[in-house]
Parts: structure tokens; sequence; C-alpha cells
């Protein structure tokens, strides 16, 4: 061996030495293939458990505008809303812990959030970590949006003009983050963050699907913003459907 091939070959060491090549590198997160042959499911449903609270009732004359849209001075509230047989809608029902280090492709398409008629529409959305968030003004008036996330950066943008929009990602996993509108109080809405696609809005019906789950135990959460949050530890088999309840009380 020549002496220049044995300087080289003992230069690399050091360089390696120098680098921490013995040091094992960080462990990646596991892939996020998920075998359709054996993906199962958690189903279920959301009630609210006692006589049926009256529905609260929105003074909304301090904007004449937002009157004129409306019709009224007085519009029924959302906070609490029921179907039949006293299902719960709004809430937000997702997969708090049990999927490890799986990584998920994040979508490119924004969840979108429109203010129509001095509210927001829909009030309640899941989105992904990397996603974009799009805000939207619908009508011919003022709105000033404003988050209060408390783990991700806030914003606070003013919408003067209809038509108007613009777009937020948020960085980090939180549940749930308040949007508000600075010029009308009782406009709300709220907006949960998420890892992973493992996530749902219960409608009218109350009923929810998280669907493409690999066999495996997880923690269910449903969180409502007025009645709190409750959990439920399901585990699921390959192809295997889980049915699961949550019951709020005031």
């Amino acid at each position: 061996m020549s002496s220049f091939r044995r300087f080289l070959m003992v230069a690399v060491a050091l360089a390696a030495a120098a680098c921490g090549g013995s040091t094992p590198p960080a462990e990646a997160p596991a892939p996020s293939g998920i075998d359709p042959a054996t993906a199962a499911m958690v189903t279920g449903r959301v009630r609210f458990d006692g006589p049926a609270p009256e529905r609260e009732i929105l003074r909304i004359d301090g904007d004449r505008n937002c009157v004129t849209l409306n019709g009224s001075s007085e519009q029924p509230g959302e906070s609490i809303l029921l179907g039949e047989n006293n299902t719960l809608q709004n809430v937000f029902v997702y997969v708090k812990d049990g999927l490890g280090r799986q990584s998920f492709p994040v979508p490119s398409a924004p969840v979108v959030i429109d203010q129509q008629k001095c509210r927001y529409v829909p009030r309640v959305v899941g989105i992904r970590v990397g996603q974009p968030l799009e805000i939207r003004n619908g009508d011919p008036l003022l709105h000033n949006v404003r988050s209060a996330s408390e783990i991700n950066q806030p914003f606070n943008q003013g919408q003067p003009v209809q038509g108007m929009k613009f777009s937020h990602t948020f960085t980090t996993r939180e549940v749930m983050m308040p949007i508000k509108c600075d010029v009308h109080a009782w406009m709300n809405a709220y907006v949960g963050a998420l890892e992973h696609p493992y996530f749902a809005v219960t409608a009218e019906a109350g009923t929810f699907q998280l669907p493409d789950l690999p066999p495996g135990t997880y923690t269910i959460e449903a969180w409502h913003e007025r009645l709190g949050v409750q959990t439920q530890q399901v585990t699921v088999g390959p192809r295997e459907t889980k049915d699961v309840v949550f019951t709020f009380a005031r």
C-alpha cells in the first residue's frame, strides 16, 4: 500500500471519529404504510344524557349589518347542538395515543373555515400539522380573525372586504385552539391540529368513524367546547370494527 493511500485511510478514519461516526443515527419514524388487508376501524356515537338544555339566544344587534344578513337581532346559539334522541353535534373525536412513531402523508389541500352571516362555518374542524388552514370572509363587512392557541403561534388577521382569505399552518399538535372575532364577540370556532389523520367531528346524528387504523390499542378522546372531554381505551384486531359510545352531561 502506498504511503498516500495509508494517509488517506487514516484521514478518513479521523474525520469520521471527529464527526461522531460511531454514534448510531436517531431512530426515524416508522413508515406510514397501512395494510388494507388488516386495517381496523373505530365507530361510535356521542349523546347527551338528561333533559335537553334550553338553547341559548345570542343578541347580534351590536352590528346592524349582521342583523340585516340574518333578518333578526336574536339568533340561536351553537355551543350545544342536539339532534334526535339527544345526539350531540360538534364533538371532536380523535386518537389521543397508541399510534407510536408512525408517520402519515400531510394533505396539501387546505381545511376551510368561512365567515357566513357573522358565524364561523364550520364551527369545529380538525386539521393536520403542516396542512394549510384557509379562513375566508364570505360577508360584506369587517371581520377580525384571532386565534387563542397556547402552543402554536397565534395569529390576528383583519378581513375588511368580502372575498378576502388568508392561510395559516400549525407546526405542532394542539387540541383545541379557539378562533374568535374581535369585532363580533359571539363568533367562535375551534380547531384541532394533529400529526395523524385519525379524527372526526360529529354531525347532527352524533356519529363518527375512524377508519384505516392499524390493529392495536388506542386511547380515543371526545372533546366538546362546553361539556369537557371523555376518553375510552379501545383495542382493535385485524379487520375488526369496534363501536363505542360517549355520553356527556351537564
